[in-house]
């Protein structure tokens, strides 16, 4: 008796329809990215434990590479497969730095892979998109206004629903803090970082046990993180706060253009704000952060994130600069195919289906097919020569538009709308959008 195949949680597979979905999303990111001049790149799935590890935060998440076979003795083979993009790229970067040119701007499409619980928009394998641009020793910081007005690009032109970037800057928090006269800076960036998760007053002890802050300064960092405003008037809210420091100055300043260079021009679906709330908990930031949230997903928390990084890569002589930002495709799609927001018109990619007649005539059909292939035409032969009826109704259920009748006057039928007329094979196309599959997109609720 057969066993029953369970479903592994976590280890997510889409139908072909869903697949066509997620392959348009994957091209459509693509073609911005490569519209702006960045390369893709491909990296290995396993990276040294030493270097996955580094951080500290995720050890316990990262899946071991280990042999079948490997006996007690023989220990796990000192690889793991990556948990996200960033960290493979600096190793790619070190690795390859000799055959870069730099600045070096790429983008990343693939799958990683992290051991935590399943839920939704949370899985076990799940597709990144990052997109990075990484300089040697220094880096502008029109880079930074760059990368992320790319990313906002790319995600205007995708099918989902409307996405919020949410901005903010390193050097403004630290800046505040230190103007402050807090005495651990990092430790306070870190609980600020937990106002979603945390009560505000809560958060406010938690600045006051953990990071040596006063009551009075515990406050003005809640202050700080109310600010969210979609201008630049963020600025002199901040400076009305009272606080003076250089380093402030400076993150006021870069937030400030980033706003600025991410608004400008028409979006469809994409909005931007500067959030000081947004600390993102990760050391290596160093300047500009976001956090990206999907309207109506909001239970997802962000859906992307990223900055500016000073130092994340270094060989000892030189040291490699980036600004970066991710976009979780795995995380966005799957609710939305879930929940029917975003469906594939079709489950093939066939726009025809050539029917036969009977099988000594199946070289004929093959003919056609042969034909319309060669003009970029998706298309595939009936499996067998039932009558055209059922022909037609298996077209139909695989989601097929048109059935073509081969013959000495060759006749195409849109199945969907009864209408049929006499066609060529050497001239005859469809309408482009039922070339490919389509993503169709149904409207949310407000």
């Amino acid at each position: 008796m057969a066993s029953k195949i369970a479903p592994l949680s976590g280890f997510p597979e889409l139908l072909p329809a869903d697949r066509a979905v997620e392959r348009q999303v994957v091209e459509t990111l693509s073609r911005t990215f490569e519209l702006h001049g960045f390369a893709n790149i491909e990296t290995r799935v396993v990276e040294p434990l030493d270097r996955l590890a580094k951080g500290g935060e995720i050890d316990k998440e990262i899946y071991v590479l280990r042999r079948l076979q490997a006996g007690d003795e023989d220990g796990d083979s000192g690889l793991g497969l990556h948990f996200d993009l960033t960290v493979p790229f600096a190793r790619y970067v070190l690795e390859h730095a000799g055959h870069l040119e730099f600045p070096f701007r790429r983008f990343q499409i693939q799958p990683a892979w992290r051991g935590e619980r399943p839920q939704e928009g949370r899985y076990r394998q799940f597709t990144q998109a990052d997109v990075d641009i990484v300089g040697k020793d220094v880096l502008p910081f029109h880079h930074d206004v760059e990368v992320m007005r790319v990313m906002v690009d790319a995600l205007d032109a995708l099918p989902i629903p409307p996405v919020s970037f949410q901005f903010n800057n390193r050097k403004l928090i630290q800046g505040f803090y230190r103007g402050l006269g807090l005495p651990d800076v990092t430790t306070a960036i870190r609980t600020i970082d937990k106002l979603d998760k945390l009560p505000a007053e809560q958060v406010a002890a938690l600045l006051v046990s953990d990071a040596g802050a006063t009551p009075e300064q515990a406050q003005r960092c809640l202050e700080l993180a109310t600010i969210r405003v979609a201008d630049t008037s963020f600025v002199d809210r901040v400076r009305a706060l009272g606080v003076e420091d250089e380093l402030l100055d400076e993150g006021l300043v870069e937030l400030a253009a980033v706003v600025e260079g991410c608004s400008a021009g028409d979006h469809r679906h994409v909005s931007v704000e500067a959030n000081l709330r947004i600390a993102r908990g990760l050391d290596y930031y160093t300047g500009t952060v976001v956090e990206i949230f999907m309207e109506g997903y909001e239970r997802l928390k962000s859906v992307g994130g990223g900055g500016r990084y000073d130092a994340l890569a270094t060989d000892g002589r030189s040291t490699y600069p980036g600004v970066g930002v991710s976009f979780g495709v795995s995380r966005s799609l799957i609710p939305l195919l879930a929940d029917g927001v975003l469906a594939g018109s079709r489950p093939v990619p066939s726009a025809v289906l050539v029917a036969v007649a009977d099988e000594e005539t199946r070289a004929q059909s093959t003919a056609v097919a042969t034909a319309l292939r060669a003009r970029g035409i998706p298309c595939e032969v009936a499996a067998s020569a039932q009558k055209f009826g059922k022909q037609i109704r298996y077209a139909e259920r695989r989601g097929i538009p048109y059935v073509w009748f081969p013959g000495e006057a060759h006749e195409v039928k849109d199945i969907r709308s009864g209408d049929q007329v006499a066609a060529d094979p050497a001239d005859w196309t469809p309408p482009i959008e039922d070339l490919r599959p389509q993503v169709l997109v149904k409207e949310t609720e407000k």
